[in-house]
Formats: C-alpha cells, structure tokens, sequence
C-alpha cells in the first residue's frame, strides 16, 4: 500500500513540481489549497487573487491527476496572524508574517486537516531540507537544513518550526535549483510554470502597508526628524566592543539631538532600515529610517548607506521567546557558542556568538549589522542547521 502525501498547492510553480515529483516517486499524492485571505481591496494591483490562485491549483491537480482538497483557515489565519502584525506594528515593532503563517498555519493546521485526511506526510514546495539524526542522547531528531540553492534557500521562513512538525514532513524540491524547477514545470507543460513568484505578505500579496495597516491602525501625524552624522550623540554606557548587554540596546534619540524636516503620517507605518515611502526631498544620498518612536510618534532618520545610526554590533531575545529547533543543543544560562547568524530572508549568514544568559539570548556579531529591526527574527545556524530563532526585542 502507498504511502499517503498530502501536498500545500499553493497555485505557484514550486509546490506544483513538489508534487509531480512526490508523484514520480510512488507516493499517493493529495493536494491541499488553503483559502487563507479573502481581502482584496488592499492588494496593489496585478497581484494575484485566491480565486485565481485556486483555479491555477485545481489545473495542476488536474494536471497531475491527484485529487484537490480546498480548506477555509481564514479565521485563523486572521487570528494568528494577521492580528499578530497588527499589535506588532502598533506596538513599534516589525513582524515577519511569513515566519508565522509557517508555524501556526502552513505546518499546523494544514498538518491537522492532513491528518484528518490519513496522511503519513505532509509536503510542501519550501526550498529547504531535512534529515532524520540519532543524536548521542539517544532521540531521533530531525534537522532543518539549508536549501541546495544559495539563492532560494527558504530555511529562514521556517526558523519557528518545532521537531513534531518537522518530523513528517518532506521538502521534494529543497535539493534542486529553481532553474531546474522551472524547467521540470515547463517541460510537463504544468498551468503554472510561467507564473512568477509570489510577492508580499504571505496569502495577502503585495500590499501598500500603510493603507494595510490603516485598516486598524489610525494615522497621526508626527514630526520626522534628521540626525546627521556630525550631530549623532552616542548614548551608551561605554564604548568597550565586548560588552553586548550595551551593544545590544538601541540607539537613544530626542529632537534635541537633531531638526525636524517634515512630517509623517504615523509612526507605526515605517520600519527601522526603511529606504522608500518617506517623501523628503534635499539629499544627495538616500535617506533611512534609523528608529522609530510610539509613544512620540515620531521618526528618526539619517543620510547615506554608512550612517552610523544605522548599525549595531549585538542584538537580544527575551528568555521567554527564545525558540529551538533542536532541543538537544539549546545552550544553558552562561553557555556561549559560535554560529552563523541571519537576521532577514536573503541576507548572506553573519558570524557571531551566541551567548545565553539568565534573561535571554544575546547575539555578538564579528561586523556589526544593518539595520537591526526589533520584531524581526534572528535564526542561528550550525553549519547550514538552522538550530533556534527569536524575535529581537528592541
């Protein structure tokens, strides 16, 4: 009897060949399509609707002759995560919806409704792998590895994955380069292998966050602020390169310190790093966010790729939030390790130290980092394991 594979076909070109190749290789493949956003109206246009997501999903399954399940989770969807984003961005914060759209949708309930489904795995077209380890403590665990292409590798995106959804899962497409998965789409003439890749929020597209976020959040307006580097005052407690309580604690900023040149619509639309959407005219370079202040409402920025503001040497995760992938090697307060650190999707891995104390995990970086964003997630990788992740807290 054939294993039984229920398979996220999402409408795009990835999971599409994950489950041709699923097929190819003698499971009894099931497709799932997860209606997760109904809301169109803040998509900029062009994006591509769940209807028509759905419909390029049933001409796969089709296609490939497996039968489609389509499932509603947008309750959830809107519960766990999208609500999560707004109290995030409300509190100054910037989240990474996909991370959580991983851990509480795509890997939980998709995995609850496969298992309604008598599943033995379930699937997905991440670019990432995963293998089964006997670890010397005597458990079986399964490691989250890097994806085969350097450019899509996806591993970072499932950073808050835990081993009970890891351990059934498959990745058919984790060792194959997306050249390849293009040409695999072409070449059996699937519905979807023209089809660019998804953009965005995931499940949502490609919006204009501030009209997305104006669905709860009121604009106010408030007072941009410019710190130029001359004038930047550095308010730490000393300057010694190996103390990372200090090192991790951002920037502290007051109009005093800088001029005001303009105004902005509310604070908790911009993010720390941000380049566009600040309309200010009168620099020779590019201007950025360097922080960002609620209880103000106001914005801080700086002038030019090397602004000062814009760097910081250590970051830090609260004790509470601090998430393992791999139990076994979670470090004890006063244990301190080497790693490969990224703190976004794409940016090539940083080395650090991690270095576990009683309230949390403070990362050391060798470099300092650009564009530290409280909010987002700092994933720690052993070799290409990604091992733990965090939110970084401020």
């Amino acid at each position: 009897m054939k294993e039984k594979v229920v398979i996220g076909l999402s409408g795009g070109v990835d999971s599409a060949v994950a489950a041709y190749l699923l097929k190819q290789q003698g499971y009894d493949v099931h497709a799932l399509f997860m209606i997760n956003w109904k809301n169109s109206s803040v998509t900029l246009s062009g994006d591509c609707t769940w209807e028509e997501d759905q419909m390029v999903a049933r001409m796969v399954a089709k296609q490939l002759d497996i039968p489609l399940h389509v499932v509603d989770s947008s309750e959830r969807y809107m519960s766990h995560v999208v609500d999560y984003m707004f109290d995030e961005y409300a509190k100054g914060r910037t989240p990474n919806p996909d991370v959580l759209c991983n851990r509480e949708i795509k890997f939980e309930i998709f995995s609850q409704y496969a298992k309604e489904l008598g599943a033995d795995y379930v699937a997905t077209g991440h670019y990432c792998r995963k293998e089964m380890y006997q670890a010397p403590d005597g458990n079986t665990y399964a490691r989250l590895l890097a994806g085969t292409d350097p450019n899509k590798d996806q591993s970072y995106f499932l950073c808050q994955m835990s081993q009970q959804q890891l351990k059934n899962v498959l990745f058919p497409v984790g060792d194959i380069i997306k050249p390849e998965v293009r040409r695999i789409a072409a070449e059996i003439n699937l519905a979807c292998a023209k089809r660019k890749d998804s953009q965005g929020i995931c499940f949502v597209g490609k919006v204009d966050l501030p009209v997305f976020l104006q669905q709860k959040l009121k604009s106010k307006e408030g007072n941009i602020v410019e710190m130029t580097t001359d004038a930047f005052v550095y308010r730490r407690r000393h300057d010694d390169p190996d103390d990372y309580r200090a090192l991790s604690k951002p920037y502290i900023y007051t109009e005093d310190d800088g001029f005001i040149i303009g105004k902005h619509i509310g604070a908790q639309y911009y993010t720390v790093g941000q380049r566009k959407g600040l309309n200010i005219g009168g620099h020779v370079n590019s201007t950025y966010v360097l922080a960002t202040d609620i209880n103000t409402n106001t914005i801080y920025i700086g002038e030019g790729d090397d602004h000062v503001g814009l760097f910081r040497k250590a970051l830090f995760i609260r004790d509470s939030e601090i998430h393992s992938i791999r139990p076994d090697l979670a470090l004890s307060p006063g244990d301190r390790k080497r790693c490969m650190v990224r703190i976004r999707y794409r940016q090539p891995l940083q080395a650090a130290e991690l270095i576990r104390e009683p309230e949390g995990m403070y990362i050391l970086f060798d470099e300092a980092q650009k564009s530290v964003t409280p909010g987002q997630f700092a994933a720690w990788y052993y070799g290409d394991e990604l091992v733990g992740s965090g939110p970084i807290a401020e």
